[in-house]
């Protein structure tokens, strides 16, 4: 009974963090990481120990999944280099540079133990990085990447960490070439596999299934399925859900019905909102148990964590501008991506926020090296705690003060609008057509009453360009709508409690009103 009562308060404080950072104008992660911080030194409060297999195979795959569900297939290709660049020579070069900087602190240790720090401290995290990113409101390129780079670089550091693992505890001989060569092929390779074998597998029961609520379960358990088959070969959980994931949300129209797709995406906010929070939430909580298996002298301690720091920040930017400028010396390049203005690999430099991976990959570090020899693992778990932190707090806080004050190129939203009436215009010409070729024996006021439904959806596109602060013929039905919704949905409340109508009568009823209002909803959003 205990754990459940736990788990109803870190979903409770998380939801509550989350309202209290939006009434606030804060980032939610940044605020519940905070909040765990001062919690976890409040007496009686729950002590939670995250186990690393916890987050890698219980809490990462689903996050990666829905991350992968709505990342945009062809914009994810057109940004393949850059997401590349900073998912995999990144994270690379960052584990290098953290690791040396550790070795000279800690000259004692094999380089090999450093490097397995460098990487768990290397990938900044997927659930950190889109939920900045989305709600500082950055131009959607750099989004891409940022998202892109989140779903790839996991992969990357727990690669990087096995090897440099297995090369901290093994013998004399350590390992080779080969070896490295064949958990490289094995865990991407393997991971791309089962992926694929995810879309062809899963799409096809998808196109199977047509009831809603089987398909918002079939959904809910793939990504599980696709990690664990995936770690039974020793592959890469993370490639395989982040292709299957990727491969399923490209093909989803055709895969899941209107009904279906309604009820998979309203599940899917809910359990990332509730997800999300809760890591957030967790990391800040495990700062006392860090602290507490400290025992190294507070001058050194801030000497080390200070170098940790600096080389995790340093070493981005170090990357990113010959990353973005120096390939576009290639003319080809140059010609197909011309390169952008100096405050883009400033933001993305900006936007390395650690998070709920790092600290796992840290406490799945070895309790000792090669020949049962002792290490400062508790130091180890610190700095990659700090990490966390820093780059969360420091970096994310500032965040939307950066972007600002460089003043990011925008995305043109009158572009959008045009490019959106422009499809609109062609899909209500071939909504015509298809009606005309089918109209044929049916009543003429249903015809009259379609024609109508399109010809105001594409009104409505067109009139988005307008710019005018006068209501527009759709705000207006918008308005005088919703007002009767309003009284439609009072007549049918009290027909219920007078006993006019059963129960079933009025949720009927409700169902079709409270659609039709998520609706007009949305469109006074966009």
């Amino acid at each position: 009974m205990e754990p459940l009562f736990e788990v109803v308060i870190f979903l409770a404080i998380a939801t509550f963090g989350a309202a209290l950072a939006r009434r606030l104008g804060l980032l939610a992660p940044i605020l519940l990481v905070v909040l765990g911080l001062a919690l976890s030194y409040l007496p009686g409060f729950p002590q939670v120990r995250l186990e690393p297999d916890l987050v890698l195979v219980g809490i990462l795959p689903p996050l990666l999944w829905v991350a992968a569900l709505e990342t945009s297939v062809p914009a994810f290709k057109l940004n393949l280099r850059p997401i590349l660049l900073l998912a995999v020579g990144l994270v690379i070069f960052t584990a290098f540079v953290v690791g040396t900087v550790v070795h000279l602190f800690l000259p004692a240790l094999p380089y090999s133990i450093c490097l397995a720090l460098g990487a768990v401290v290397a990938p900044p995290d997927a659930v950190a990085a889109t939920a900045v990113a989305r709600k500082v409101g950055l131009p959607r390129r750099i989004v891409t990447i940022l998202e892109g780079e989140s779903l790839v670089n996991d992969a990357t550091a727990l690669v990087l960490l096995r090897v440099a693992i297995a090369a901290a505890t093994a013998g004399s001989g350590g390992v080779g070439v080969g070896y490295v060569a064949r958990e490289v092929l094995v865990a991407t390779g393997g991971g791309i596999v089962v992926g694929l074998l995810g879309v062809v597998v899963f799409g096809w029961l998808h196109k199977k299934i047509d009831e809603p609520v089987l398909d918002n379960a079939l959904s809910l358990i793939v990504p599980f399925i696709v990690v664990f088959a995936a770690e039974e070969i020793h592959a890469s959980g993370v490639v395989a859900v982040v292709v299957t994931g990727l491969g399923i949300g490209h093909k989803l129209p055709l895969l899941l019905s209107a009904a279906s797709r309604l009820q998979t995406t309203a599940f899917w906010r809910l359990a990332r909102f509730l997800l999300e929070g809760v890591v957030f939430l967790l990391v800040g909580l495990q700062l006392r148990e860090v602290v507490r298996e400290l025992d190294e002298p507070l001058g050194f301690l801030a000497g080390i964590t200070a170098a940790v720091l600096a080389a995790v920040f340093l070493s981005r930017f170090v990357w990113l501008f010959p990353a973005t400028y120096l390939a576009r010396l290639v003319p080809g390049v140059r010609r197909r991506d011309p390169a952008p203005p100096v405050q883009v690999p400033i933001v993305l430099g900006w936007a390395g926020m650690r998070g709920v991976v790092t600290l796992a990959a840290a406490l799945a570090l070895p309790l000792t090296l090669a020949g049962d020899r002792p290490y400062q693992r508790a130091l180890f778990i610190w700095l990659a705690f700090a990490v966390i932190v820093a780059t969360l707090v420091a970096q994310g806080a500032t965040l939307p003060a950066v972007a600002r004050r460089l003043k990011l190129p925008q995305d043109d939203p009158v572009q959008d609008a045009l490019s959106a009436a422009a499809v609109q215009q062609q899909a209500g010409r071939a909504a015509r057509e298809r009606l005309d070729a089918l109209a044929e024996g049916a009543p003429r006021s249903v015809v009259e009453r379609l024609e109508g439904l399109v010809q105001s959806r594409t009104n409505l596109a067109w009139e988005r360009l307008g710019g005018t602060e006068r209501e527009t013929p759709s705000q207006a039905y918008g308005r005088l709508r919703q007002e009767m919704i309003d009284a439609e949905r009072e007549v049918f409340r009290a027909a219920r409690d007078s006993g006019k109508i059963p129960e079933e009568v009025l949720v009927r009823a409700y169902r079709d009103l409270d659609l039709e209002e998520s609706l007009l909803r949305q469109e006074e959003k966009e």
